[in-house]
């Protein structure tokens, strides 16, 4: 690992919790004896996977520094925030001779302390580069990861929407004083408040990096802050009957209205949510029988043996027909709760 950094310091942790042999090189930062390199030489001697984990203010100036003392054996791999920029460089710099793969692994320090899962990972393809890539996911999926592919490009797109933005309000919000952590406040707030927190605990340093390397970054900034000007202008009005233009550009829109096949697909599960509840009923009725026949019997509400085959079996099924079978089991094992209430 070169950089050793908040992120490096907790990512360096989460892969030898996984058995993993880790060095890390940072001349700005305390590392730990156990894990330390007092080179550059020592560093990436005998290394597989080099990761660099430094800010993108000075990752072109690491990048080349690093080079010419790699291997042809060695993978580099970036784990910043923004994708099309360290792509660039290492392409510049490494092109077809080194391999290397752009990654973002979606969390943070607070996010590995919380023990928060899953941990998810974004693998950029590399078509010059494609066994690199393979390898660099064997990697995250053996640290506990779970990968998803995606191009640089639309990487930096979905970023600047999100968390750029994220970084961008919740900066906003900071610096006119809004709590991050209110005795009382609504519902609607509280997820705002984590966010919030989680751009302040985790990464706040990210902010500028977030916007000045994401090439997209600027566009969703802006057009955010029309919208907002565009809002703002519509509360100023002083009339407490709004046109309906105004009216209409201060609704919030559910996500059905914004999507016609969203909306079908919401009122379909609905009525299979119907149907679920109704045979959840009917299931009641034929507990409540056999809690009237086990009452006859003397024999107590839980009987384990029953119960343990019950989940085997529906956890049979659920393979059967694709489905995740921790999580049916999860589901049925609510189901026998409901039913031993009905029973008890």
């Amino acid at each position: 690992m070169l950089g050793y950094g908040h992120f490096g310091q907790a990512f360096a942790q989460l892969c030898r919790g996984a058995g993993l042999a880790v060095r890390a090189l940072d001349p700005g930062v305390q590392v730990p004896e156990e894990v330390r390199a007092l080179s550059l030489a020592e560093l990436l001697s005998g290394a597989r996977l080099v990761v660099v984990a430094v800010p993108l203010e000075i990752f072109d100036s690491v990048l080349i520094s690093i080079s010419s003392h790699l291997a042809p054996s060695q993978v580099v791999v970036d784990v910043g925030s923004v994708k099309l920029m360290p792509s660039n460089s290492m392409a510049q710099h490494l092109g077809s001779a080194q391999p290397w793969v752009a990654t973002h692994p979606l969390f943070g320090p607070a996010s590995l302390a919380r023990g928060e899962r899953p941990l998810r990972v974004v693998v950029c393809p590399n078509p010059v580069h494609p066994q690199a890539v393979a390898e660099v996911e064997e990697f995250f999926h053996a640290v506990g990861c779970e990968t998803l592919r995606l191009s640089a490009e639309a990487h930096d797109q979905e970023m600047a929407l999100t968390h750029a933005l994220a970084f961008f309000v919740a900066k906003g919000m900071l610096d006119v004083g809004v709590p991050s952590n209110p005795s009382h406040a609504p519902p609607s707030f509280q997820g705002m408040a984590k966010s919030i927190e989680a751009v302040r605990v985790d990464a706040g340093h990210l902010l500028p990096a977030l916007h000045r390397f994401n090439p997209y970054a600027a566009t969703a900034r802006h057009e955010l802050l029309r919208a907002l000007r565009a809002i703002d202008s519509a509360l100023d009005t002083p009339s407490p009957v709004l046109p309906a233009v105004e009216a209409a550009s201060l609704a919030i829109p559910d996500l059905g209205d914004l999507s016609p096949a969203l909306k079908e697909t919401r009122e379909l599960l609905d009525e299979l949510d119907q149907e679920l509840v109704t045979l959840l009923a009917r299931r009641a009725v034929l507990s409540k029988r056999a809690g009237n026949s086990k009452a006859a019997l003397g024999i107590a509400v839980k009987d384990p043996g029953r119960e343990a085959k019950v989940l085997e079996t529906r956890r049979r099924w659920a393979q059967e027909f694709g489905l995740d079978p921790d999580a049916v089991d999860d589901i049925f094992r609510a189901i026998l709760h409901f039913s031993r209430a009905i029973q008890g």
